[in-house]
């Protein structure tokens, strides 16, 4: 396995270097200037506003910014935003930890619940329990994040008064009532990305395992006298499962979107968030370094997935 990990990755590099060079040229031929703020300000003097410009070389040419950038970045300087006055990277740092906490919950309650119900949904299909799923499962993807994170709103927030409908990441405390704040804080955010997810993954591992269970294989292993649930769990489900982890590695860029207007609704200070500020304030620094820093995540989920196919089907091996 640890050759086909270093082939991949080093194969990855070719595409981080094509997907940064799109991403870069992109930004410099935007319309917009990081320092339009300066040049209107009459306060600031015109020596200044050139020395700042000649400084950060937003004069030069595209091919050699890039490549100043490119050095920089692989030397660990990911630049300085303009509009912060602070260094990139730890920007960034400061505000992975909470999309990442919110996302990977998300992450898990979408599998806690199209897992089990897709799986259900396929042994006893057309059935009163996959019908009330289905039609369910059709709503829950339909809605987009930004209606149902409202509606949520709405109802617990502001009606109920059972849960806070802004994300502080600054709670003070300790112990059990500032975990117990964090996770009140992070319901329904978790809420709208899990069941928007699982709602969609729901219906392929519905379909993927009914695919599988038709299979002449699992007739056999039912005509050796192997309980139903055995048959399920050894035979159907883990070949199953292999199209479906495709998919999710696949909709990860999907799943970050839906977490940047996510973390719009609920004011979470997560990487979203920064992203959008960012591009309202032509931060030219920032939207190129999380914008990397997504594509990175996509190539690594990736990676990921082609891992989990050998563990999920033997007969794969890593050449």
């Amino acid at each position: 396995m640890g050759p086909y990990v270093l082939r991949r990755l080093l194969i990855a590099v070719p595409s981080l270097l094509g997907i940064s060079v799109v991403l870069f040229t992109v930004l410099a031929l935007a319309p917009g200037d990081p320092f339009e703020e300066l040049a209107t300000n009459p306060n600031v003097p015109a020596e200044v506003k050139q020395m700042l410009r000649a400084k950060f070389g937003l004069d030069d040419p595209v091919w050699q910014r890039y490549f100043r950038w490119l050095a920089a970045m692989l030397q660990g300087d990911w630049g300085f935003s303009f509009i912060s006055r602070v260094d990139v990277d730890q920007l960034i740092l400061q505000r992975v930890p909470v999309t990442l906490a919110v996302i990977g919950a998300s992450q898990v309650l979408a599998l806690l619940v199209a897992l089990p119900v897709g799986i259900y949904s396929a042994v006893r299909p057309y059935s009163v329990f996959d019908r009330i799923a289905s039609s369910l499962a059709f709503v829950g993807f339909s809605l987009p994040t930004f209606f149902t994170g409202l509606l949520l709103i709405l109802l617990f927030s502001i009606t109920l008064d059972w849960l806070p409908f802004v994300y502080r990441a600054d709670i003070p405390g300790s112990g059990w009532p500032w975990w117990w704040a964090h996770i009140k804080q992070a319901i329904m955010p978790v809420t709208v990305l899990g069941l928007f997810q699982g709602a969609s993954w729901m219906r392929y591992v519905r379909s993927a395992v009914l695919d599988v269970i038709r299979l002449d294989y699992v007739t056999t292993a039912r005509s050796k006298g192997l309980a139903e649930r055995a048959v399920i769990v050894h035979h159907v489900v883990r070949n199953a499962l292999i199209p479906v982890v495709t998919l999710v590695a696949l909709q990860m860029p999907a799943v970050f979107g839906g977490a940047i207007v996510t973390e719009q609704i609920f004011r979470i200070p997560g990487i979203g968030s920064l992203l959008i500020d960012a591009i309202l304030r032509n931060d030219t620094p920032v939207i190129m370094a999380v914008t990397f820093v997504l594509s990175c995540l996509v190539i690594l989920f990736n990676l990921i997935a082609d891992l989990l196919y050998g563990w999920l089907d033997p007969r794969i091996s890593y050449r």
